[in-house]
């Protein structure tokens, strides 16, 4: 209870008003998502995207980039160039208001903006705000405009500065290091983010220059999002050519859609809203997966593919081997979320299904050939369904009838609360019988394998139930497969791959990995998946050891102990823990090709140079004693894990497909290419 007689010094004194640009400044996160990486790069997506609202207007056809030396970035167009005239509510010019007013831009209606992704007028304001230079540069009518701007204040009235037969806008940055957690921009990611604008805006040229690294890249696509498929499909073996493309106008809403088969079991769909991806799809996603499987199941009735007493295709059938994207543009679309992760409009759904209706059944009728591919594809699809419903069920009324054992290889953890529980996934029985002497019974849970696991990448969900090391695994972890998937009974929270560091134990290790990202996407999505890291050295000195990780962490312990003849350092302190991302698909394939292991080293003259200096190479986990594997390995204080993520979806697939696909000469290139990155291969 409060004290009655206590002054309340609750005022409006403590009531603090931000003005300007201020509420950008002290709560970064709310306008651009944080001040990491990808917050510092979405400030170059608002100056992208108020160009491309330009392109899409039909007023600019050339956006570039420049990243220079010395960390500014500069985009520019050839649109109409903001407005330089005065506005009539904030007495100042069109321009300063844009730059210095939240909620200010041509895109609320007004005529400015037919469509735009930019709603809420923050865009190159929150640029201003979180930037310590800001140069704006417009040609408009003829005539040469300035102004510069430091933390977010303008220097000095707008300026004419010469005449010139240009047209656009052009706006020069350097974020605010104060407020950023680096403000190195990345090229690769900046390049990818204008690749699918590219794609997404047919017609528009698209150009990225890095000073610093002399490397410029640009894009064209007449083909607009058709060209996107068949880039996504790259690698995989078509069963519709001419890939299907449409591009409708209904009232005042562009439908754009492209869909192209191919031989693989996934489906890719890529949802765009006024050229914003909606990773979580929305109204549009619905009208086209509806009138998908309604158009493709009523074809096949009507050309007697489907037979009579045969049910017709689920959405699940008609969708394997998709690769689809739909982009729509309209005037008001309605986000849910903050992040427009999901359209919401409800109109857009009639608006997909008519178009997709009227214009895939006109495909279907005049590629007889490829309408056969695509519906036996999805024939196929529903009987592997139904067998692997079977295998599913066969497997669930097993386990009821063993009273719902678990895997006899599982070495169970004593602690029943998932969130606390981690399962160890080991390779063979002797690194098992090592790891389950190291663990810690409470909360560590251990699975051996028996060799390489089926590569799922290849395989229907019926064949992968059929091998044991696959079903075992399933049924270790708790949470289902398939349709039956549920997150909320994973029995560890924790899921860590422990394999050796030999090329053996690297292809486990990616053949696991490429399990989980097939067929449990949204453990790798939680966070779930971890990959143990074992050391690679054991160096005594005396009775001290300490652990090396890399080939250079072992230099550096050398030629410390070399300095430094009585090391006071303790092995946790060597050993101290680490937790790293891998962020980006290219990680995962580094992470997933590189064994780590090394030709065997000639250590003997480090040896001679230090007195009672042992250096010890491990091979395999079972070279290790249980303890020692605890204290480098298991041992949540030292122990290093690198946890598995995905930022990619589309890059993630494509490296699985060439990894572990059928293709070989994608896998042959993907080898050649980093082969010079692998400096030590045990073989």
């Amino acid at each position: 209870m409060p004290e009655k007689n206590k002054v309340d010094q609750y005022s409006a004194e403590q009531i603090q008003v931000l003005e300007g640009l201020e509420p950008v400044r002290k709560r970064p996160g709310m306008y651009i998502g944080g001040t990491g990486p990808e917050g510092l790069h979405h400030l170059v997506w608002e100056l992208i995207n108020n160009s491309i609202d330009e392109a899409i207007a039909g007023e600019a056809d050339t956006i570039e980039v420049i990243m220079h030396e010395n960390g500014w970035i500069t985009c520019s167009d050839n649109g109409r160039g903001i407005p330089v005239d005065k506005h009539k509510t904030t007495g100042k010019s069109a321009l300063e208001t844009v730059l210095t007013v939240l909620h200010a831009g041509g895109k609320f209606g007004g005529g400015g903006y037919k469509v735009s992704g930019g709603l809420h007028g923050v865009g190159v304001s929150v640029v201003n705000a979180l930037s310590t230079d800001l140069i704006a540069v417009v040609y408009k009518n003829g005539v040469e405009y300035r102004q510069a701007y430091k933390n977010g204040v303008p220097v000095s009235d707008i300026k004419k500065v010469g005449t010139t037969t240009k047209r656009g806008t052009v706006i020069s940055f350097m974020p605010d290091e104060n407020i950023f957690e680096t403000i190195k921009f990345s090229y690769k990611t900046i390049l990818d983010y204008l690749r699918h604008q590219a794609y997404l805006t047919k017609g528009v040229r698209v150009n990225l220059k890095d000073e610093s690294s002399k490397q410029s890249y640009g894009f064209y696509f007449e083909g607009g999002i058709r060209s996107y498929v068949e880039h996504l499909n790259k690698g995989k073996e078509s069963l519709n050519q001419p890939t299907f493309y449409v591009d409708k106008n209904v009232g005042e809403v562009n439908v754009e859609l492209a869909i192209q088969y191919c031989d693989s079991f996934n489906e890719q769909l890529k949802a765009f809203a006024n050229n914003i991806f909606n990773p979580e799809g929305g109204t549009h996603v619905v009208g086209f997966r509806s009138a998908l499987t309604r158009v493709i199941n009523e074809y096949a009735r009507k050309n007697s593919l489907i037979k009579e007493k045969e049910e017709n295709l689920t959405g699940d059938d008609v969708r394997e081997g998709l690769t689809a994207v739909i982009s729509v543009k309209l005037p008001d679309p309605q986000f849910e979320g903050q992040t427009k992760g999901k359209l919401g409009n409800p109109e857009i759904r009639t608006v997909v299904e008519k178009v997709l209706n009227e214009y895939l059944s006109y495909y279907l009728e005049e590629n007889p050939n490829e309408a056969k591919k695509i519906i036996g594809k999805g024939i196929l699809s529903s009987r592997a369904r139904l067998a692997a419903r079977a295998a599913r069920d066969s497997v669930i009324r097993k386990g009821a009838l063993e009273g719902m054992t678990l895997p006899g290889k599982l070495t169970d953890c004593s602690s029943k609360d998932p969130s606390k529980s981690e399962v160890y996934i080991v390779e063979g029985d002797s690194a098992g019988g090592t790891v389950k002497g190291g663990r810690d019974r409470e909360f560590q849970a251990v699975l051996p394998l028996r060799g390489k696991i089926l590569n799922v990448e290849r395989a229907r969900l019926d064949k992968m139930l059929a091998n044991n090391e696959v079903k075992n695994l399933i049924i270790a972890l708790g949470a289902g497969i398939g349709e039956t998937f549920n997150i909320d009974k994973l029995r560890y929270h924790r899921i860590i791959i422990m394999t050796d560091a030999d090329v053996d134990g690297a292809h486990i290790r990616t053949l696991l990995l490429t399990l989980f990202y097939r067929h449990f996407t949204e453990l790798v999505a939680n966070g779930n998946i971890f990959i143990a890291q074992p050391p690679l050295y054991k160096i005594t000195k005396g009775k001290t050891s300490h652990y090396a990780y890399t080939d250079t962490q072992r230099d550096e312990i050398v030629e410390r102990l070399r300095l430094t003849i009585e090391d006071k350092k303790n092995t946790a302190e060597t050993n101290k823990k680490v937790q790293k991302d891998v962020e980006t698909a290219e990680d995962l394939a580094e992470l997933a090709m590189e064994s780590e292991a090394t030709e065997e080293v000639d250590l003997s003259n480090v040896e001679e140079k230090i007195p009672g200096l042992s250096i010890s190479r491990y091979k395999g986990l079972g070279e290790m004693n249980a303890e020692q594997l605890w204290e480098t390995t298991m041992d949540p204080a030292n122990r290093i894990l690198l946890k598995v993520t995905i930022d990619d979806a589309e890059k993630a697939d494509a490296i699985f497909n060439k990894l572990m696909g059928e293709e070989v000469a994608l896998r042959k290139n993907f080898i050649q290419t980093h082969a010079k990155s692998v400096t030590n291969l045990d073989i």
